[in-house]
C-alpha cells in the first residue's frame, strides 16, 4: 500500500499514536496548528538541518530506518555542540505520494529509536508531496544555562576531539563500492532489528574485509551517535560539532574567535578499522581524518590546565594555522572539507 491510497490524515494518527508521549511542559503536541509549551527558565537553543536526496543520502545505500536515526542524530549533535540537552522535534518531510508506507513507518522507527536514545519529544511537523527526490528537515529546541559558542577560543587554549575522526567518509566510500543499502544491527529498548551484514570484497583486496571491520566504519556514517558534552562543557571556551571535517570546523573556530591553531597529525585518533579499509580503498586514512566529514564528534578549546576527558589534538595560536607532522613539519592548513555550493569531487 502507497500513501496515496492512505491519505495524509491517516498517516499523521499513525505517527500520533507512535510518538503520543505525555509531558507537563507541553500543553498541545502533534494534530493541532501549532505544539504548544510551557516556557522553561534556562535560555532556549533552536537548530535546523535538511537532508535531501541526492545530496545528503542516498536510498541506495541506505535503509529508511538509518535515514530516521540519522536525521534526528544530526541535528541534536548541533545542541550539543552549544552545550545544551535537547527537549523537543518538529519534522518536515516531502516525499512522493507512491511511496510504500512500509517505507515511511521503517523511516520512524529510526526516528523513534533516535528519540527514545536522545530523551527527545515529537511535537509536530509537515508532510508534502514531491515529483523529486526525498526531502527532510528537523528542527529541535534545546536549552542550555550557558552556551559554548565558536567565538570564544583563547590563545593558549588546548584543542580537543571527543573519538576518532574519518570513519563516516570511509563508511560512505565502501558504501560506493558496495553500491547497495545495507541493514546493520540495531537496538532498541523494546525490540531488535537485525540484518545480515555481506562480506565485503574491493577490488584492491583479494582476501577482503571482515564484518569486525566494516560494520563500524558503515554505522558511524549510517548511524552517528550525537556526542553529550556534559563532562566537559564547564570548563568549554569554544565548541562545534565536526560535520564537515576537522579542518573546515577547526577553521570555523579559528575565524569566529579570530585565532590560529597548531594541530598534530600523531595525535589525531583513527581507528584501526579505518587504517585497515582505507588501505584497501588506497585512501589516505589521515586525509578522511582532517576532511572526510559526518563525524559528528564534538570539536572544542579549554584552558590548558584544566583536566579534560578527551582527545588532545592542538593548541590555540594567535593567527597561524599549522599541521606539524610526525617528523616535526609544520605546514599551513586550510578549510578543507564539505561545502554546500562548491564543486566537489
Amino acid at each position: 500500500m502507497n500513501l496515496s491510497q492512505i491519505g495524509e490524515l491517516s498517516l499523521l494518527e499513525q505517527i500520533r499514536k507512535k510518538f503520543e508521549k505525555k509531558s507537563r511542559n507541553i500543553l498541545v503536541g502533534i494534530g493541532d496548528d501549532s505544539a504548544v509549551l510551557k516556557p522553561i527558565n534556562n535560555n532556549l537553543l533552536v537548530t535546523t538541518d535538511m537532508m535531501v536526496e541526492g545530496i545528503h543520502f542516498n536510498l541506495g545505500f541506505t535503509t529508511t530506518y538509518q535515514l530516521g536515526f540519522k536525521l534526528v542524530s544530526i541535528n541534536v549533535s548541533d545542541i550539543y555542540g552549544m552545550g545544551g540537552t535537547p527537549l523537543y522535534i518538529l519534522l518536515n518531510i516531502a516525499v512522493n505520494k507512491n511511496t510504500d508506507v512500509k517505507f515511511i513507518n521503517n523511516f520512524f522507527d529510526g526516528v523513534k529509536d533516535a528519540l527514545d536514545l536522545y530523551k527527545t519529544i515529537l511535537i509536530g511537523g509537515d508532510f508534502s508531496s514531491t515529483d523529486r527526490g526525498m526531502a527532510l528537515s528537523a528542527t529541535v529546541i534545546g536549552y542550555v544555562k550557558k552556551h559554548i559558542p565558536r567565538s570564544g577560543a583563547n590563545v593558549g587554549d588546548r584543542i580537543y576531539v571527543t573519538g576518532n575522526l574519518g570513519d563516516s567518509a570511509c563508511g560512505l566510500e565502501l558504501l560506493k563500492k558496495v553500491n547497495n543499502s545495507i541493514p546493520l544491527l540495531q537496538t532498541s529498548r523494546k525490540k531488535q532489528r537485525a540484518s545480515r551484514l555481506r562480506y565485503l570484497r574491493l577490488k584492491s583486496s583479494k582476501d577482503g574485509l571482515s564484518r569486525n571491520t566494516v560494520d563500524p566504519l558503515l554505522r558511524r556514517h549510517l548511524m552517528p551517535k550525537a556526542r553529550d558534552p556534559k563532562k566537559f562543557s564547564l570548563y568549554a571556551t569554544s565548541m562545534i560539532d565536526i560535520s564537515d571535517g576537522l579542518l573546515i570546523d577547526l577553521s570555523r573556530i579559528c575565524n569566529e574567535s579570530k585565532v590560529g591553531a597548531r594541530i598534530y597529525t600523531e595525535k589525531i585518533p583513527i581507528s584501526p578499522e579505518l587504517i585497515k579499509a582505507a588501505c584497501c580503498l588506497a585512501i589516505s586514512p589521515m586525509d578522511l581524518a582532517l576532511s572526510g566529514g559526518e563525524d559528528y564528534e564534538l570539536l572544542f578549546t579549554a584552558p590548558a590546565r584544566k583536566n579534560i576527558k578527551a582527545i588532545h589534538i592542538g593548541e590555540i595560536t594567535k593567527s597561524e594555522r599549522v599541521i606539524v607532522d610526525a617528523s616535526g613539519r609544520e605546514k599551513p592548513f586550510t578549510a578543507e572539507g564539505y561545502q554546500h555550493f562548491r564543486n566537489h569531487k
